[in-house]
């Protein structure tokens, strides 16, 4: 049974050698621990994890071996088709079906014709490929397929290819109480660290004390500040849309942030950056932050990180109008180009796969403006994007 257990732990990436099993079993043969669970899961781990990045591996084998199950996403993941799993189409599309639909040439023309359909429109249409409808390969309507087109009355995003969506969304405030999950994200923005000493002499400072006792032959104490970290950090939270599939990642990412940094002031945006920003999604109609505002308020010092999947339509990154959302007069790229000219560290976190990137334009253009300084949200992501923003 043991063996079966050191198996599973080396299964779930947690670099155990022959060595350290030997170790543990000699531990148990000594009944450091006996009929304990707990114990037992305390014993093991101090033999043979012996770095703090597996720690989280370990523990999701000791879950698989204990429970007998694994997590329901490896289990689930390639087994079912994705036909049984998501909702179906009105009107069913081959890949051949869905790579003869031509989309809108630009914007303007999507947006003109859009016009054109509500002025001409007189009753309900299903699975067509002009009117506003349902179902079908229209450009205009709901639960249908086209590259690239205005969402109306769909709850939620199914192929992340609207140009524009005509519904209002309400989004949900990050939790920052959310307790974290994994440790080794912690030690990653440790990365970012810039330690000062600040504010009132509390601490002993032992060496001085040592120095300045033997030069004077009688007691004297000396006091120092305590040393923080005075990094400063300004956090751009992507939210809603797409991104809701990353809510506990970036929960977890939130609430991490607000542990490491003293000095740290966060804003949310939805897919790329405009002329205003919100602090809160509840009120985030009433309550917009001018952009050109955030940039005067925070030094260059301050390291800033944006947090988003980058997968939007291209529009919205290149041409003025191109929010999902509403008009901007300006391009989002232009206010990204600004936010870039005034910090002198910008950084871009993505929790999509880095494999996937590729195939996303929208990500493309993200990466190409930030200049390669676009990381996944994995630990060797993070620690690499701390490491630069560090420097």
């Amino acid at each position: 049974m043991l063996t079966n257990f050191f198996e599973t732990v080396r299964a779930f990436g947690v670099p155990a050698t022959t060595r350290e099993y030997l170790d543990l079993l000699a531990a148990l043969d000594a009944k450091l621990i006996y009929a304990d669970q707990e114990g037992f899961y305390q014993l093991s781990r101090t033999i043979l994890v012996k770095d703090e990045r597996h720690y989280d591996k370990f523990d999701k084998a000791c879950q698989a071996f204990f429970n007998g199950l694994e997590s329901m996403d490896d289990m689930l993941e390639g087994m079912i088709p994705e036909e049984w799993l998501r909702q179906e189409f009105i009107r069913q599309l081959s890949d051949e079906d869905k790579a003869n639909i031509q989309g809108m040439k630009n914007l303007q023309e999507l947006l003109e014709t859009f016009r054109q359909r509500m002025e001409e429109q007189k009753g309900r249409h299903q699975g067509g490929n002009k009117w506003i409808g349902t179902g079908g390969t229209s450009p205009f309507g709901a639960y249908g397929y086209n590259p690239s087109g205005i969402r109306i009355g769909q709850n939620e995003s199914r192929h992340r290819k609207a140009t524009k969506v005509w519904d209002k969304r309400e989004f949900k405030n990050l939790d920052n109480d959310e307790q974290l999950g994994s440790r080794n994200m912690k030690m990653a923005l440790r990365r970012l660290r810039r330690f000062a000493r600040q504010g009132a002499a509390d601490q002993l400072d032992l060496d001085d004390t040592v120095r300045s006792t033997a030069s004077k032959g009688m007691l004297d104490i000396k006091m120092v500040p305590e040393r923080h970290n005075a990094v400063k950090v300004l956090l751009f939270m992507d939210i809603g849309g797409s991104m809701d599939d990353h809510v506990r990642l970036c929960e977890e990412l939130f609430a991490c942030c607000r542990t490491e940094f003293k000095h740290l002031e966060f804003y949310y945006f939805h897919n790329y950056l405009y002329e205003s920003v919100w602090q809160d999604n509840r009120r985030r109609q009433q309550e917009r932050i001018n952009l050109w505002d955030v940039i005067h308020r925070y030094g260059k010092d301050y390291r800033v990180i944006f947090v988003g999947d980058a997968a939007m339509s291209p529009y919205e990154i290149t041409s003025p109008g191109g929010s999902v959302e509403h008009f901007n007069e300006e391009a989002g790229h232009v206010w990204m180009s600004r936010v870039k000219a005034h910090f002198d560290r910008v950084a871009w976190l993505n929790p999509t796969p880095e494999h996937a990137w590729q195939y996303t334009s929208s990500t493309r253009l993200i990466d190409e403006q930030m200049e390669g300084k676009m990381f996944p949200l994995t630990i060797n992501g993070l620690e690499e994007a701390m490491s630069y923003l560090a420097g």
